[in-house]
């Protein structure tokens, strides 16, 4: 991993000395990024600026990279994995320089011009500078892994692997892009696919796209764009079950070796579920030796990651670092603020938070190491969002198809009265004409929603997060091969294949033990447990007399976009914060996106700005799990004699499908599958049978479902009968 930058002339003129303490500044603000080493080119029309993370030869990979008849001038971002292969195939006459994994790309590009990242491995963010033709070239990885902005006007151009970095370029706008960040469905959590294209939060500020090629002409501006990578339409229908997962299983432990390939160390974020295990259990073929690092939060406690990483650790014979977050843990407005400004995007939350510390551990811990293997974006190519959607597939297949049609009526709203809910008169053939290659088929539609969402929001802030400590993160799952194989499985195969991620566990059946191969999934802090993570969130923004939501609220533009009495009351009314009301989130990227609208007002130095104190781990030799036990003891005690009963005005309802809604005066409180087992408690509720019954008529033990109670009571959704 490392820090890109650059900035050239579109006019046909030479770049002055005055560009060189832009290019300094850029270097700077990037340093995190590369702490290993820094170096400054200015010629012509152009000047680079890159700050290495050495990863692969670490003493003769030094960049920018020049080709041999010195036409062509490179840095890059990332890593080419298949770099040694795709050297052996270069004209003989061709002698690369140095054993970085970038330089094969210099001769890539003078062999075959705009197709010169057709059979390209990796991650990467590429500035290559063609002399002779006098253009510039930008491209990124199939999935955006490696991030690069730009921002250009008539005369010149900007560009930075974090948006921060163009923020030393006076010309950059400093304004939050607050109506095109309010558009962003994932923003409100709203049931609609991804928006097509991505947004930077930031006026101004462009992203070159995914799998894509950008060619400036240095003589006017005139800017070309070249596709290289599409997701496949077509489905392989010659297939079977049986060939597809083990052509997954093949494919899966290529990527993963080529992933776990360094000259330095290397660690891993492991959970215990399916997708990180998968990737301890095939690297543990590529490396001698790693370190395994685990959250142990109260919703790891609860959400089982804590005892099922612990075990399996200790299984496989690898280090494990759980590092700790007590319950009493909130983070600082101003170590808040820090992560705001490093991540660069108000989706900032728990996920982010815990991940971001983490890396701060490991790379504490263990000086050495550079590079992170973690399990993220398998879900969601998968099938790992499946059963959150329904029952069975035909159901998950009728609510896509719901946020499709929601999605599409969106652009069409004057149709949108015909579907108030439920069957309409008009047929869906309406909005065919707003779908895109994805056709009619739901499934498809979704998948290239989720294309968009990893690009959206899981690689930016993974990438973040370890940049932030000098750590580069590394996404075997995003193996383009990988992609391509599920996305060709075809309709009748893929409630085989595709339901809970069966391809996947099929597909390691023979690698984990069966307790973490068909480990029900459980999302990072999601689900049981949440209420721990969202009362920290909680206690943050009430933290210092509000600090951050009254700095929020006071930001340029904020009274334009923002209703603070609004923000106030819903925090005010959070009770003491143990909720699993997504709420929580939603209120915090409100916040979030006020103070990075007044932090781009006055960009602050990220070095100057304070982290805090890093976690700590439990020390050699203690079990978390009697540890998380302790750490977490409920504090609510519950008498067995206790007759539990909604509170007046809270209902019960299903739609007859499965779902469950748990209503206080007619708003949705809690939305309860069928197979919940606080749904089974509930139900048994009958203003006469005590906790104690009704645990022994549901077969559960009160620790099933006390983290749920506390909840529930918490909120005066249930009382006591009298």
């Amino acid at each position: 991993m490392c820090g890109l930058a650059a900035v050239a002339r579109l006019d046909g003129q030479n770049l002055g000395p005055e560009a060189d303490v832009l290019l300094k500044d850029l270097a700077d603000i990037l340093r995190h990024r590369g702490p290993d080493e820094q170096e400054m080119l200015r010629n012509g029309p152009v000047g680079l600026a890159f700050t290495r993370l050495s990863l692969v030869d670490p003493t003769g990979g030094s960049q920018p990279l020049v080709s041999d008849d010195g036409n062509l001038v490179l840095i890059a971002n990332g890593e080419v994995y298949n770099h040694k292969e795709l050297a052996a195939r270069l004209p003989s006459d061709v002698k690369l320089k140095t054993g970085s994994d970038c330089e094969v790309l210099l001769y890539l590009y003078r062999q075959h011009g705009l197709d010169f990242l057709r059979d390209v491995r990796g991650m990467f963010a590429v500035i290559l500078w063609d002399r002779t033709k006098g253009q510039l070239v930008l491209a990124r990885d199939r999935f955006g892994i490696k991030p690069l902005y730009f921002h250009r006007n008539n005369e010149r151009i900007v560009l930075s692997s974090e948006i921060k970095g163009l923020f030393a370029d006076p010309q950059t706008p400093r304004r939050f892009a607050w109506e095109e960040a309010l558009a962003v469905p994932a923003l409100a959590a709203a049931p609609r696919f991804s928006a097509p294209q991505m947004c930077t939060w930031f006026e101004g500020v462009e992203s070159v796209p995914a799998a894509t090629i950008l060619r400036i002409d240095l003589h006017g501006g005139r800017t070309t764009r070249h596709r290289y990578w599409e997701m496949p339409v077509a489905a392989d229908e010659s297939a079977t079950v049986e060939s597809f997962t083990e052509r997954y299983s093949d494919l899966l432990r290529e990527s993963v070796k080529e992933c776990a390939t360094a000259d330095t160390e290397l660690g891993l974020f492991l959970s215990g579920g399916i997708d990180s295990s998968s990737v301890l259990a095939l690297a543990l073929s590529q490396v001698d030796e790693i370190h395994t690092f685990t959250v142990l939060a109260g919703g790891t406690r609860v959400n089982g990651d804590v005892e099922h990483s612990y075990g399996l650790a200790r299984e496989l014979g690898v280090h494990n670092h759980q590092v700790v977050f007590p319950p009493d843990h909130v983070p600082t407005p101003e170590e808040w603020t820090r992560l705001l400004w490093l991540t660069e995007t108000p989706m900032t939350g728990p996920e982010v938070y815990y991940k971001h510390e983490l890396h701060r551990f490991a790379r504490a811990e263990r000086p050495e190491l550079r590079g992170m293997l973690l399990g993220a974006a398998s879900d969601e190519f998968n099938g790992g969002y499946s059963d959150e959607f329904g029952g069975d597939w035909d159901t998950f297949l009728a609510n896509l198809a719901g946020m499709d049609r929601e999605t599409l009526l969106d652009q069409r709203s004057v149709l949108r009265h015909w579907w108030p809910g439920g069957a309409s008169f008009l047929s869906d053939q309406v909005l065919g004409d707003l779908r895109d290659r994805a056709g009619t088929d739901a499934y498809r539609a979704y998948l290239e929603s989720e294309y968009r969402k990893v690009q959206q929001y899981n690689v930016w802030h993974e990438d973040r997060t370890a940049a932030g400590s000098g750590i580069e993160a590394r996404v075997p799952f995003l193996d383009h091969r990988l992609v391509e194989l599920t996305a060709a499985i075809p309709e009748r195969l893929r409630p085989r294949l595709l339901w809970d991620k069966r391809i996947l566990r099929d597909a390691m059946r023979s690698v984990l033990p069966q307790r973490i191969a068909e480990r029900p999934k459980g999302p990072f802090f999601y689900g049981s447990g949440t209420n721990h993570a969202y009362r920290m969130l909680v206690q943050l923004m009430r933290s210092n007399d509000q600090e951050l939501v009254e700095r929020a609220l006071a930001a340029p533009g904020a009274d334009t976009y923002l209703n603070g009495q609004a923000i106030r009351q819903q925090l005010a009314g959070l009770g003491n914060g143990d909720t699993d009301s997504a709420s929580v989130e939603l209120l915090m990227r409100v916040v979030n996106m006020g103070l990075l609208a007044e932090m781009v007002a006055q960009p602050p130095c990220l070095e100057e700005m304070s982290a805090g104190s890093r976690r700590s781990a439990l020390q050699a030799g203690q079990d978390p799990v009697a540890t998380t036990e302790e750490l977490f003891a409920p504090d609510r005690a519950y008498d067995p004699g206790l007759v539990p009963v909604p509170a007046e005005e809270v209902l019960l309802l299903t739609d007859g499908e499965g779902m469950w809604y748990l209503t206080d005066r007619g708003q949705i409180e809690f939305v309860l599958e069928q197979e919940t087992p606080i749904l089974s408690v509930l139900r048994l509720m009958d203003g006469r049978s005590t906790l104690a019954e009704i645990l022994g008529k549901a077969g559960l033990a009160l620790d099933d479902v006390r983290s749920e109670l506390d909840t529930l009571f918490e909120h005066q959704l249930l009382c006591s009968a009298k």
